[in-house]
């Protein structure tokens, strides 16, 4: 029978400093490499029973971090409930005041607050999910408007939209929010493209794959699709397509992780035939189709909206 880990209880479900718990004699170095702990960066380690996500980086950030720091951009989306905005393995987006001269780090990217970053909207105590914060306080995050704003700015435009798109479906922020803050910041390093990235954001979109696919299509030169454009059938059922033409009668639907339970696939066929009969086109796009083929995806979706009567 395996040996009982040995977790003092001042540690045990922490996220902690290694070298504090060895001065404190808690912990020594060969029981801080054991199984019982994960490092998660310099001099940081947590109990290994704690779920590894990105909350748990955060923690660990928090406790590297000195005051006046805040967790931003995808990081504090991430903490506001968008859970695809970062994993465990993604670098913590921190917000340092430029006095403060912070230096990125191993797990840990930081943008300063200058002029590429507006006056600061506010920020908001954020407890963990779990029951113990990092370090016995709450992390310090940027509000949802801000964070929007600094994803918007920060990241590729594909991931940044995919996440101001959940944070609008989770009423996080709304339409008249971004606009106000794009437009009283638009002559602002980052103003435009901002505004240029919220104006591709719709809340409509429902899943991650579904916000990359309509970007990329516009971004491609079609134009902008719509998000789940009400349909009525003849016989009277009202179906929903994930991204559609409707002066064309072209949809395109994305076939995700739901479609693996059988019944949904069934109720999905049924869904889209009805649509087919009523005389619109369906096109089906798969994960590989998005990722690995997605010029041949494309020019299927250009000759179907030109055999429509897009010109």
């Amino acid at each position: 029978m395996p040996p009982t880990p040995y977790r003092p209880a001042a540690l045990a479900w922490q996220v902690f400093r290694g070298s504090a718990a060895i001065r404190d004699r808690l912990l020594t170095r060969h029981q801080l490499r054991g199984a019982s702990w994960i490092r998660l960066m310099h001099d940081v380690y947590a109990d290994a029973r704690l779920d590894r996500d990105h909350e748990l980086r955060c923690r660990a950030a928090g406790l590297r971090l000195p005051p006046g720091v805040l967790i931003a951009g995808p990081s504090a989306a991430y903490l506001h409930g968008v859970e695809h905005a970062a994993t465990f393995d993604d670098d913590v987006h921190v917000l340092a005041p430029i006095r403060l001269g912070l230096g990125s780090q191993r797990g840990i990217r930081v943008h300063t607050l200058g002029p590429r970053h507006p006056p600061h909207l506010g920020a908001d105590p954020a407890p963990p999910h779990s029951p113990h914060p990092a370090g016995g306080s709450a992390l310090l995050r940027s509000d949802p408007i801000s964070a929007a704003w600094e994803c918007a700015v920060w990241l590729e435009p594909v991931l940044a939209v995919g996440i101001i798109d959940a944070m609008l479906r989770q009423q996080l922020v709304d339409c008249a929010g971004l606009d106000a803050v794009a437009g009283a910041n638009a002559r602002r390093p980052g103003g435009r493209r901002a505004g240029w990235v919220f104006g591709l954001a719709d809340a409509g979109a429902q899943s991650p794959p579904e916000s990359q696919l309509r970007v990329r299509l516009v971004l491609a030169g079609l134009p902008r699709p719509v998000t789940q454009h009400p349909v009525r059938l003849a016989n009277g059922r009202v179906v929903h397509p994930d991204l559609s033409w409707p002066q064309y009668r072209v949809a395109v639907e994305y076939d995700g992780h739901r479609h693996s339970d059988p019944e949904r696939l069934h109720l999905d066929r049924q869904r889209l035939n009805q649509l087919v009969g009523a005389g619109w086109r369906v096109l089906h796009v798969t994960g590989r189709r998005l990722h690995r083929e997605f010029p041949g995806l494309l020019r299927e979706i250009r000759t179907t909206l030109a055999a429509a009567g897009l010109r």
